[in-house]
């Protein structure tokens, strides 16, 4: 993909390990769901989707097939057609030879640069990364294929157990795994909405001296029962408000946000850094930064 992990993308699933009813990723963590084939790329926002990320070949082969025309719409959105069959939405299929495929997933409508029986080479665009097919969320499911049998990428062999990233990985430049991560944060004067969050809210430079509030807020991927997250929101004259919570329940994405009413005073003028960090049994996963300005 044309994104940086970490950065404007990351991975929100990976290949289940579990061959029965229960779920572990690579990293014996929960990011994944039983029976996932596969490796999700997300993008933060439905904005960023809009924007155009393109989708690459993952490398050399000749397309076997594809499909284009589905609509970029949450499957939970009453108004996304029956999937009747075509869960991976608008796609690409490439063979690479001597058994080895790779399909591409939820792709954007319309985006589909390729068509069956042409030759690609490392790199070349096939689409953009979408919201089609079975999905919530704006992403690339990329399955890699041998012989039929799905592989996970971070370690193709089955028997390798979880915890162990071996060397022998099917990336060309080896990938880290990844547990937790924050995907945006910044500035409003109330608490928003998660879905305005997910559509790519944003985040104001500057606030006046009588904005009725100041709220920080964050999204991010990868919480687990347990964690403890703190706000905080520091200002010229110091510390505005810190909040430490402990997260109640393991989840796949979720935000959250503090804030303080306008004093009796105004806000005093000047820069204001909100910062989040979220820890795991005492070691710290991640931690992000938003600023904003207040003027006269």
């Amino acid at each position: 993909m044309d994104c940086t992990l970490g950065a404007d993308c990351h991975i929100q699933n990976y290949f289940d390990r579990d061959p029965g009813p229960g779920t572990t990723d690579i990293g014996c963590g929960n990011l994944t769901y039983d029976g996932h084939d596969g490796t999700d790329f997300a993008l933060p926002t439905l904005a960023a989707m809009q924007a155009g990320v393109d989708v690459l070949a993952a490398a050399p082969g000749t397309v076997r097939g594809i499909r284009d025309g589905m609509p970029d719409i949450a499957i939970s959105d009453p108004a996304a057609p029956p999937l009747d069959g075509r869960d991976c939405g608008n796609g690409v299929a490439i063979d690479h030879g001597n058994g080895w495929e790779t399909q591409y997933c939820h792709l954007k409508q319309g985006s589909i640069a390729v068509k069956p029986g042409d030759r690609v080479e490392t790199g070349h665009p096939l689409g953009q990364i979408g919201l089609s097919g079975n999905t919530e969320f704006p992403h690339l499911h990329l399955t890699i294929r041998k012989d039929g049998t799905e592989l996970d990428p971070f370690a193709p062999e089955a028997a390798t157990a979880c915890g162990t990233l071996p060397p022998d990985t099917l990336w060309q430049d080896p990938l880290a795994y990844a547990p937790f991560g924050f995907t945006a944060a910044g500035f409003a004067t109330a608490v928003p909405e998660f879905a305005a969050i997910k559509a790519g809210l944003h985040s104001p430079a500057n606030l006046p001296t009588d904005a009725p509030a100041m709220v920080l807020w964050t999204s991010y991927f990868g919480p687990r029962q347990g964690d403890e997250l703190t706000l905080s929101i520091t200002g010229p004259q110091g510390d505005v408000i810190t909040q430490t919570t402990a997260i109640d329940r393991t989840q796949a994405i979720a935000f959250r946000a503090i804030g303080k009413r306008l004093p009796a005073t105004g806000w005093p003028t000047g820069d204001y850094t909100g910062t989040a960090t979220l820890t795991r049994r005492g070691t710290e996963l991640g931690r992000t930064t938003a600023t904003v300005t207040v003027t006269p």
